[in-house]
């Protein structure tokens, strides 16, 4: 390899390049964000939704008390797929750059201005030594001056704009229902909709509202919203009594 150094010496640093241009670590990150937990974004001209699919990690653990969607403004939500503890440290951040831009110019901060900064400091530590990747991508879902956003933020630093993204495990066996099934014109009722049929298509069993977490935010409202068991658990019973769950 390159100038004598062993291939398997490329993944030890941040700051080395491998001689075929990658950054082995950076590419782990993105490995701890395949293994999440399935979480998706549907944007349509109603709004835009996120839903997440939640596993029992151990029947001792309270699983009301895991919360994966969380408001980062009135107009803005977010959820994640990866390391847990960095998806929490990302979300308070966002918080508060979203804090400070209504502080600082009395107005909501934009959906896509918002991803980039949060981006600016993912890919800052993709660069430096010392410091490791953020293990997670983040999905930011809201309404500003430009409409419904959907965006994904990668562990790289790169974000992209999407009318439909899933990240995490089965993110591929999603990712195919929703390109069979997505329709931009859809309503705010059949785009939350669609979202929960996407994740309850992966769970194994019987769906109940305790397995999966949903959030949306309508263009008429512009506030996003957490959705309750009994919200979700109405929309499953819909979609059981249509046959298109179990």
């Amino acid at each position: 390899m390159g100038l004598g150094i062993p291939a398997a010496a490329y993944d030890r640093a941040i700051t080395i390049f491998s001689p075929d241009g990658r950054i082995y670590q950076v590419e782990y990150a993105f490995e701890s964000v395949r293994r999440g937990w399935t979480t998706l974004g549907i944007r349509t001209k109603s709004g835009v939704v996120v839903v997440v699919e939640k596993r029992k990690i151990s029947p001792l653990i309270d699983s009301k008390a895991i919360q994966k969607i969380f408001r980062i403004d009135d107009h803005i939500g977010a959820s994640f797929a990866g390391i847990a503890s960095d998806g929490r440290v990302l979300v308070d951040y966002a918080r508060m750059l979203a804090l400070q831009h209504r502080f600082y110019y009395d107005e909501p901060i934009p959906v896509e201005y918002l991803a980039k900064l949060v981006c600016d400091v993912k890919q800052a530590y993709t660069q430096h030594a010392g410091v490791r990747p953020f293990g997670v991508a983040i999905i930011f879902a809201g309404v500003d001056d430009n409409g419904p956003q959907l965006i994904m933020t990668e562990p790289s630093g790169r974000y992209l704009s999407y009318y439909a993204v899933v990240i995490g495990d089965k993110s591929s066996n999603v990712t195919e229902f929703l390109e069979k099934n997505y329709k931009y014109e859809l309503s705010m009722h059949d785009t939350i909709k669609l979202g929960i049929e996407a994740i309850a298509r992966i769970i194994e069993g019987r769906v109940a509202p305790e397995n999966i977490e949903a959030g949306y935010i309508s263009v008429e409202e512009k506030v996003f919203k957490i959705m309750g068991y009994d919200e979700i658990g109405k929309y499953l019973e819909e979609l059981r009594s249509e046959g298109r769950i179990k």
